[in-house]
């Protein structure tokens, strides 16, 4: 596959990497579903998705998809051979961006409310869902927000088609589990070194 299509790609997803990591680590307080069971009486969400989670991750990822926006413009000014997209520019970049954010943690949200219908304790790797949970729930919040800019004439063209090929998405489907994964072992070893030195 193509370099160019694999750093687009990553380009376009970073800022939910971003949001997806800032929710982990910036998380706690109240749990985005109170606490309330669902009908099977199994918790709805769980812990691990808050409220607070929620807004800071989306917010640090936007934060980030900002800064993406600001550097593929120095890029263009100075001819960098690879497109980068500055996801429209100010003050298109707004939506877009946030659709890209919630919609990871989204995505992510999603997944845990099936997790806990299928018993799978937190923080377990549930394998493919784990992985390409919030992806997917990227690639349909920027689909919908590109959708509606586009009918309601904020964007004269369909942001989502001019930006995720069918090559992107492949390339963020089948590269994204590899890293999820690899994430996943680094957090484990570091979380188990804390305990070892705790217990010391």
């Amino acid at each position: 596959m193509d370099y160019e299509i694999i750093i687009q790609a990553f380009w376009l997803i970073i800022p939910a990497y971003v949001a997806n990591a800032s929710a982990l680590l910036v998380g706690g307080g109240t749990p985005i579903d109170f606490g309330k069971t669902w009908k099977d009486e199994k918790r709805i969400l769980g812990d691990g998705k808050t409220w607070q989670g929620l807004i800071a991750g989306s917010f640090i990822g936007m934060t980030a998809g900002f800064g993406l926006s600001v550097a593929a413009k120095y890029a263009q000014v100075y001819d960098f051979p690879i497109y980068l997209s500055d996801f429209t520019g100010f003050p298109m970049m707004i939506p877009l961006i946030f659709s890209i954010c919630f919609g990871a943690l989204l995505g992510d949200i999603v997944e845990s409310f099936f997790k806990r219908r299928y018993n799978i304790e937190r923080g377990s790797d549930w394998i493919p869902f784990d992985q390409i949970d919030f992806i997917i729930g990227v690639l349909v919040s920027v689909f919908l927000m590109s959708s509606l800019l586009y009918r309601l004439s904020f964007l004269s063209y369909h942001w989502f088609f001019s930006e995720f090929s069918l090559y992107h998405i492949l390339t963020l489907l089948i590269v994204t589990p590899f890293i999820h994964l690899f994430s996943n072992f680094i957090h484990r070893k570091i979380i188990d070194k804390k305990i070892q030195k705790k217990s010391i």
